[in-house]
């Protein structure tokens, strides 16, 4: 008989502030008693409900149950920065400019853009929480400045339109002199990612999936032709399984010693008030990635999506026990805030209100793993770090592998390569972390 139990489940010590700047979280709805269902996905995150509105779409009489082991918008899917890119976007590059076939990318990755933007638009999704604004690479350094010329001219050689700013359009999108320069791409969809899961799980739920939060999955296992899936309070039988729940994959023994477990950490100021925002000026809404992968990435939103607030994201580290530790955050918190500072002297010294980790699961070659792992359990997991375009993708991969349903995406996908063993710990974590911290001191002021 195949059994697969967990030997952990997620958890974060730190608040998702995107759920929290909504209004915190509503009543849960766990899975209770013994229930049976067509299709289980384990995880509510952007993988895991993308692939339940793909077997919605594919069969509307199936019946679908969902499962995650928080609240939605709790986990890694409501902690991110929010970026959903169609451009190639590597992050092991020193300019993003991908290595592989990036148009077939930049198809894959409007593919899942438009999967997000109908969702929105059928579920009543509220717009602000997915805005096609695009976005723009800042830079702050000579560096820097270099390689936007160079993604702009590799944009350029795929027929992908670009705009340079200066520093003063910079300064006006902004507010901060910090930039010399920044390159605008217009294709990004720019997300409030909790609202955005939030609204694609209260639209699932409306068309009849059963959504059922703080339901962590401890074991899965084959009984008979079908497979029993149980949490704390109740189990279901199913005959198909959809792992939607990333890094936490290896938590059941799958692609062991082949995922890194990545955390990034981001800070949050308070909703700023009428003086403040004076003495900040720019936009209301705008979006910069570092022209450096490993540089700092800085949002602002208004009050559409959770107060005028600005977001800074810098700092990596790897931790295989999937638990990033308080000193962690409060490490990445003290060099956020002085980032914060340095773009906004205006506004230095303004103590952030929430501080966080989130969790990414890459693999050494930079694939996937999704397809089917044994008869009537596939995997949607590894998007390394590009978690709302890629985790989509592999959601709507893997529901249509599950059901048959031939298509390019499912095809990309299952092409694949396995991911690559990693070297043995504590060797493999000493090496990413030495390596990390490298490359952030590399990139400098960006």
């Amino acid at each position: 008989m195949s059994r697969y139990s967990a030997i952990r489940t997620p958890r974060f010590d730190s608040p998702a502030a995107w759920a929290e700047i909504l209004g915190g979280y509503s009543a849960s709805t766990p899975l209770t008693g013994v229930k049976t269902a067509d299709v289980v996905v384990i995880g509510a995150g952007f993988a895991g409900l993308s692939a339940a509105r793909r077997l919605h779409q594919i069969d509307p009489a199936l019946d679908i149950a969902v499962l995650d082991a928080l609240h939605i918008g709790e986990g890694s899917a409501g902690r991110n920065s929010g970026f959903m890119i169609d451009l190639p976007h590597d992050l092991a590059s020193d300019d993003y400019a991908g290595g592989g076939d990036d148009r077939a990318l930049i198809t894959l990755n409007r593919q899942a853009i438009s999967f997000a933007r109908n969702a929105v638009a059928e579920y009543g999704i509220d717009s602000a929480f997915a805005d096609p604004v695009g976005k723009v690479n800042g830079a702050a350094s000579k560096a820097g400045d270099d390689h936007n010329r160079s993604y702009a001219k590799h944009l350029n050689g795929l027929g992908e339109p670009s705009e340079e700013l200066d520093a003063q359009a910079m300064f006006e999108l902004t507010g901060s002199r910090h930039y010399r320069s920044g390159l605008y791409t217009p294709g990004t969809l720019i997300l409030q990612p909790a609202g955005y899961v939030r609204g694609m799980a209260e639209g699932l739920r409306a068309a009849g999936v059963g959504i059922f939060e703080c339901s962590p999955v401890t074991r899965f296992e084959k009984t008979g032709h079908d497979w029993r899936v149980t949490t704390p309070k109740g189990h279901i039988t199913t005959p198909r399984i959809i792992l939607a729940n990333n890094g936490h994959l290896e938590s059941f023994g799958i692609a062991k010693g082949r995922l890194m477990q990545l955390f990034l950490y981001a800070s949050m100021t308070p909703d700023l008030n009428a003086d403040q925002m004076k003495l900040l000026g720019g936009a209301p809404r705008w979006g910069v990635t570092p022209s450096d992968p490993m540089g700092t990435t800085m949002r602002r939103i208004d009050t559409a999506q959770g107060g005028n607030r600005i977001i800074t994201r810098t700092c990596a580290s790897l931790r295989p026990g999937m638990r990033p530790s308080a000193a962690d955050v409060a490490c990445a918190a003290r060099v956020q805030q002085r980032k914060f500072d340095v773009r906004f002297p205006q506004l230095a010294g303004m103590k952030m209100q929430y501080e966080w980790a989130g969790h990414l699961c890459l693999t050494l070659n930079g694939v996937s793993v999704t397809g089917q792992v044994e008869q009537g359990v596939y995997s949607a997991c590894a998007q390394n770090g590009l978690g709302t375009a890629r985790g989509t993708l592999t959601g709507i991969a893997a529901a249509e592998i599950a059901m048959g349903q031939p298509s390019k995406i499912a095809d990309h996908f299952e092409a694949e390569v396995a991911p690559e063993l990693l070297p043995p710990q504590p060797f493999a974590t000493w090496g990413a972390n030495t390596y990390l911290r490298y490359k952030e001191w590399r990139a400098g002021a960006e």
